[in-house]
């Protein structure tokens, strides 16, 4: 079934040093952006992370040091990537958990702002699970009918996940073709208020922390009661992208 599309909708996967957003880097990109006349465009970069590619990142990748030491750095790169991804909304497999929040945060360090607000996101993982509980090399056999080759490899993945969305709504009659659907219902992002999902919107719609001893409750509140719990934030291990949602909120309620 082709994708009934409002705004181009971009399918993306990366390849990264590890698996830590604060602290790991990009250094394969693969994007697939396909259309709403159903016209499809492709591109593969490898990126120079800046640091040393563990061992045992390579052996799940198989990228090396030597393969990226003379290609672009992410903020070479920024520019042009987000002027590809302008108005577009955007697709992975595990994306919500890992891909979007790590992709945003380059950027960030870029001094490029990716806006979440602006776009849709559609995980087929998440499709998937609920679905039929597997992997991406499982989903590809299961709904494909095709072996996975290179699996791990950027390039083979993001193809193999558009492929796999595709047929999920072949297989699925309740699958609506509409990104505007498959974002409401099928994306982690929905209640989160900053991509790593340290910060959520409560059922009345409220700012509140997802994490630790103040789980549940108002930023607002927290922020005014307990100033200190901003510094530790902003000093502490957290995602660019947490910490300048925390400043908006900040600065909001000092200026409301």
């Amino acid at each position: 079934m082709e994708l009934k599309l409002k705004n181009p909708l971009v399918f993306f996967d990366l390849e990264t040093t590890g698996i830590n957003i604060t602290r790991d880097r990009i250094i394969e990109i693969s994007l697939l952006k396909v259309y709403p006349n159903g016209k499809e465009e492709s591109r593969t970069r490898r990126i120079n992370p800046e640091m040393p590619i563990p061992p045992e990142s390579t052996a799940i990748h198989g990228i090396t040091d030597e393969d990226v030491k003379d290609c672009p750095t992410f903020k070479q790169i920024a520019k042009s990537l987000s002027e590809m991804l302008e108005g577009c909304d955007m697709a992975g497999f595990n994306s919500s958990r890992f891909d979007v929040p790590m992709l945003a945060e380059e950027f960030l360090r870029a001094g490029v702002d990716f806006d979440i607000s602006k776009r849709k996101f559609v995980d087929v993982q998440i499709i998937f699970h609920r679905k039929e509980q597997r992997t991406l090399e499982a989903a590809y056999s299961f709904y494909c009918n095709k072996k996975l080759e290179n699996a791990h490899s950027a390039e083979a993945d993001v193809i193999a996940t558009y492929e796999v969305l595709k047929s999920q709504l072949d297989r699925y009659p309740d699958l609506e073709n509409s990104v505007d659907s498959l974002s409401k219902e099928y994306s982690s992002f929905n209640n989160n208020v900053d991509l790593a999902g340290r910060i959520v919107l409560n059922e009345s719609g409220v700012e509140v922390f997802n994490f630790g001893k103040h789980k549940g409750k108002p930023v607002s509140e927290v922020l005014k009661n307990e100033p200190s719990y901003y510094s530790w934030m902003m000093d502490g291990d957290f995602t660019l992208n947490t910490k300048q949602v925390l400043t908006k909120i900040r600065l909001r309620e000092m200026n409301g």
